[in-house]
């Protein structure tokens, strides 16, 4: 349950709020047009500021990282298609291939599969 004193406070505000700019309409509304604007203005210096100049966006990351991605693999495609593919005609240049290529990236570790769970039956 949310606090009644809490909620009777922001409900006032909000009525004094309404009554000063509705009063500030009729007495004088090019001021209340000023004011409102210049309120937007500093928004949308501040607002365009926080955005130029910020370095966590997550976005602009995913921009960099992508594009340089995208780079790379025009470079790898690019690469493969202008490169004629070289004939081996030695045995010892293809074991090295094969070799290169063995090479494991990932270990496998032991696990405990064979043996079955000692389990009570009740």
């Amino acid at each position: 349950m949310y606090n009644r004193t809490s909620f009777y406070v922001v409900f006032g505000l909000i009525i004094l709020a309404v009554i000063g700019v509705a009063q500030s309409l009729f007495e004088n509304p090019f001021a209340l047009l000023q004011t409102v604007g210049g309120v937007m203005l500093v928004a949308a210096i501040v607002f365009l500021i926080i955005n130029r100049f910020s370095k966590a966006n997550p976005m602009k990351q995913e921009q960099r990282s992508f594009h340089k991605a995208a780079k790379q693999s025009k470079k790898r495609f690019q690469a493969k298609n202008h490169s004629p593919s070289p004939k081996r005609t030695s045995v010892g240049s293809l074991s090295a291939a094969r070799k290169k290529k063995d090479s494991p990236h990932l270990t496998v570790i032991e696990g405990k599969k064979g043996k079955k769970k000692n389990r009570a039956s009740f």
